[in-house]
């Protein structure tokens, strides 16, 4: 059989994998093999000047035993424990009052909540950093109207995550508002309807039909923030960049700082490595989660 009579006869074959290898050289370019080459790098000591020098497993003993790194993993979950909880139970509390017609001017409360989140995060970074500023800061401002000491809470390693927590909170609560708004038009109305004919009160339709039919939706919700929540940086970066000390130094931060302060790319390819498979289990298990909804 010559080519041509082969082209022709699986042209129908052929012309799908034609129209999508465009996609598939540009993921190999810009993501398959940016992995390969950072896990390759992450087994040799490098400064980027330099020509790379292969120590095998050296830099995994060395993030094992590094307590700044276990001090960033903890300090992540810190923030992702305070983080997404308050943004799951607030979206939906803020979706089910502006879900109901009886509220005024929905329109305009839920472009108000939705507002911060297409803020940057490097402009609500410097908003918050002033309003929790100690000396001219609103937060401050507001204490002395009550005679309340000004608090400094970006220098204080107490205060700093939870002044990082609640600015998270004002970014992240409008697209958890706006979500589960969409999940909860979703219901039947007729559902609601049959339980007040059974005599249901607000509570009891709340908890016996809201939650359970919207629970995919808080399945979602719920792993997007905790994603969010593992790779936060820019707004660490910019209102505490990890301090005062390490009380603020996420996963995210510190392979930064390893990278592209001290000039470590080989230890930081090792740090973006072991983060790389702890994103990869929390997709794994949103997409388990999808396929069982």
């Amino acid at each position: 059989m010559s080519f041509k009579n082969f082209t022709q006869k699986n042209s129908h074959k052929i012309a799908p994998y034609i129209f999508i290898a465009p996609n598939i050289i540009v993921f190999m370019v810009f993501m398959i093999i940016p992995i390969l080459f950072t896990f390759y790098i992450g087994m040799t000591e490098w400064s980027i000047l330099g020509t790379p020098e292969f120590t095998g497993l050296n830099n995994y003993e060395r993030m094992f035993s590094d307590p700044v790194f276990w001090r960033s993993l903890v300090n992540t979950f810190y923030y992702t424990a305070g983080t997404v909880p308050f943004s799951v139970f607030l979206g939906l509390l803020g979706a089910v009052l502006l879900n109901q017609k009886k509220i005024p001017f929905r329109p305009f409360f839920r472009a108000v909540f939705f507002a911060p989140v297409v803020v940057s995060m490097v402009a609500a970074g410097l908003i918050w950093t002033w309003i929790f500023n100690p000396n001219y800061g609103l937060a401050n401002i507001i204490y002395s109207y009550f005679n309340v000491e000004s608090v400094n809470w970006l220098s204080t390693p107490e205060l700093a995550m939870p002044a990082l927590i609640l600015t998270t909170l004002w970014l992240r609560i409008g697209y958890s508002l706006v979500i589960y708004l969409a999940g909860l038009q979703a219901v039947p109305g007729e559902l609601y309807e049959a339980a007040e004919i059974d005599g249901a009160n607000t509570w009891q339709k709340f908890w016996k039909i809201t939650i359970p039919m919207v629970k995919p939706t808080t399945t979602f919700v719920a792993i997007m923030e905790v994603i969010h929540g593992f790779m936060v940086f820019d707004l660490i970066y910019v209102m505490t960049n990890g301090g005062p000390g390490f009380s603020t130094t996420v996963i995210v931060q510190y392979i930064y700082q390893k990278a592209f302060t001290e000039g470590e790319m080989g230890y930081a390819s090792t740090l973006a490595t072991a983060f790389f498979f702890i994103i990869l289990l929390l997709t794994l298990i949103q997409l388990r989660m999808g396929r069982e909804k």
